[in-house]
């Protein structure tokens, strides 16, 4: 899929859970909450060692899952997350040498921003889709709608202090294609392996984007 395939499936979903899995035995059960839950997706960050098996075990299980890595932040994070099957890579800033290596792959990569000069640096590679993060440090809505006046062809997926007090507000906005979610998949239930509320959070997120 192209970079532009992967935002058009995210705009569909409206909502990315950011997970950061321990436990890749866990992966095929969350897998099952999520799409049980109708939010068939997930930014599997690799901030455990156990993110790409969970990549892996998640995709194997759910083939047609949205399933990615987050928090890619060297080559060797990529190359693990794409040999894993990932759809995608995020990044929570913009490193130019992985967004080009990323590019070089042939797998769609969505960098994070927080300014206008990271802005200009996503628009050099030719891309029309960032993350901006951390969303809500960094002024939230707010700021967003600040960098569209000058990048009007730029689109963001806010992700960092989203939850389900402002997903509204921000999907409200033309410019937001998705928001990253950490709330649905939150770490105390994947360590009590309660896949139930996993799942009723998912549900309610779904919800919250009608």
């Amino acid at each position: 899929m192209t970079t532009a395939q992967i935002v058009a499936q995210f705009r569909k979903l409206r909502v990315i859970p950011v997970i950061a899995m321990k436990d890749a035995d866990d992966a095929e059960a969350l897998a099952k909450a999520l799409v049980d839950g109708g939010l068939p997706a997930a930014e599997v960050t690799f901030r455990t060692d156990a993110a790409a098996e969970t990549i892996r075990r998640m995709l194997k299980a759910y083939p047609d899952m949205m399933v990615g890595a987050g928090t890619v932040l060297t080559v060797e994070n990529a190359d693990a997350a794409i040999e894993a099957g990932a759809k995608f890579i995020v990044s929570p800033g913009l490193n130019p040498k992985i967004v080009q290596y990323c590019m070089d792959k042939g797998i769609p990569m969505i960098p994070g921003v927080a300014t206008a000069t990271e802005i200009e640096q996503a628009m050099g590679f030719g891309l029309k889709a960032v993350k901006f993060f951390p969303a809500e440090a960094m002024g939230g809505l707010k700021t967003i709608k600040a960098l569209c006046g000058p990048y009007t062809e730029m689109e963001f997926m806010p992700t960092g202090g989203v939850n389900t007090a402002n997903v509204k507000d921000y999907l409200a906005f033309s410019k937001i294609y998705a928001v990253g979610g950490s709330w649905i998949v939150k770490n105390d239930l994947l360590a009590a392996k309660d896949f139930a509320a996993i799942e009723k959070n998912a549900a309610e997120a779904v919800a919250l984007t009608r």
